[in-house]
């Protein structure tokens, strides 16, 4: 039992005492923001809403004795729609969108959370990196992009006798 009568919520099934409640209360919702991220209107009319969560992709970047290594994980995504490119000499760019499914007009959203539109990344490669070698390949919706290193010449060491 909430101590806060429902109505105080606009009669949402809110229960903010309830972490596992299904609908969380927005303390904003009825106030009349312009389009930021604040506002809570309609979840599939916000672009902010939209992007926001795609435009941050999250890419792993590790460094092995052999090769820079660069996964994201891009469910849904045809390998078609991932674009893999090397700028400046340097910049490695994996960009990409993926489409936002189509209202019908006898359909209702409950709930939007999977995230579309344009994503961006880039990544300064460092000195040792071969960028005419540069590999991707895309298996059950993981980008991987090997950038090969160039190998690490070991100095030549030549032994001096000490006399005396």
């Amino acid at each position: 039992m909430s101590l806060i009568p429902s109505s105080f919520f606009g009669g949402r099934r809110t229960n903010v005492f309830d972490p596992f409640s299904l609908d969380s209360w927005h303390p904003f919702h009825d106030f009349p923001f312009p389009s930021t991220s604040l506002s809570v209107s309609s979840p599939r009319s916000e672009s902010a809403n939209e992007t926001s969560a795609f435009a941050n992709t999250r890419i792993d970047w590790k460094e092995t004795p052999e090769a820079h290594v660069f996964k994201a994980d891009l469910p849904g995504i045809k390998k078609e729609e991932v674009k893999v490119e090397v700028e400046d000499g340097r910049v490695l760019q994996i960009s990409g969108e993926r489409s936002k499914e189509k209202e019908e007009k006898n359909e209702k959203w409950h709930r939007v959370e999977r995230s579309s539109g344009k994503f961006l990344r880039r990544f300064r490669l460092p000195e040792n990196a071969k960028v005419d070698e540069v590999k991707a390949s895309m298996e059950n919706g993981v980008l991987t992009v090997t950038v090969p290193k160039e190998e690490v010449k070991k100095p030549d060491v030549k032994a001096i006798e000490i006399s005396g």
